[in-house]
């Protein structure tokens, strides 16, 4: 698979502080528009949160100041999680924010634990797609919900990384684009159908591929 940030093929430990540095230096604006945006859609504000494929933490650090609650920052790299914990404890939000090794097909949480979970970016790279889902559904607490795609938060800003990463391989751009095609949409209607996830809706647009579902009471 391509890492959606570096471009590389798979993902190792060893393309961990290169993810962090693109994260970090062209991302970065990002996180918190996109925070905003998932406050806005889910109306979600306090309890458990879980950004699954965290990376860095990223995503998870600026949720977090717009939540009253626990943010998990899961992925299941270990020199990932590394680098989420020293950002975490340089910003003093330990307290907050707490990385956890986990692979989405098997999370180490318990059923009904969560009040929302997230991710942005993993999704595209699931080996078992509608076991993730079952995962990402068995965890939330009823009327919980997910929050699962990528996007860039605006097109300005989308329009801005495309330059910056297009400076560091031009082939990032048509990678980006290739994930969206509408055989890559159509497959994940049917992993929801797989998982028996019936009601959810598909948020399509400049903020990027939204899939946002609730669990049933």
């Amino acid at each position: 698979m391509t890492d959606e940030i570096t471009g590389q093929v798979g993902f190792h430990d060893d393309y961990a502080e290169n993810f962090e540095d693109v994260a970090a230096n062209i991302f970065a604006p990002i996180y918190p528009v996109i925070s905003q945006q998932i406050i806005n859609r889910c109306q979600i504000m306090s309890g458990t949160f879980i950004d699954v494929g965290s990376g860095p933490a990223s995503l998870a650090i600026a949720l977090s100041k717009f939540v009253d609650g626990k943010v998990y920052a899961m992925d299941f790299s270990e020199k990932m999680l590394a680098i989420a914990k020293k950002k975490i404890e340089s910003r003093d939000l330990n307290a907050n924010v707490t990385p956890i090794f986990g692979d989405i097909h098997d999370m180490p949480f318990d059923d009904c634990f969560a009040d929302l979970v997230v991710s942005r970016g993993s999704l595209f790279f699931w080996q078992n797609v509608p076991q993730a889902f079952r995962e990402i559904y068995r965890v939330l607490k009823p009327g919980g919900m997910a929050y699962i795609g990528g996007g860039f938060g605006t097109a300005e800003l989308k329009s801005k990384i495309t330059q910056a990463m297009e400076k560091r391989d031009p082939t990032w751009p048509q990678c980006v684009e290739k994930r969206l095609n509408k055989t890559n949409l159509d497959s994940f209607k049917k992993a929801l159908h797989v998982a028996e996830i019936d009601h959810y809706r598909i948020i399509d647009d400049e903020s990027g591929f939204w899939i946002c579902f609730n669990k049933v009471d």
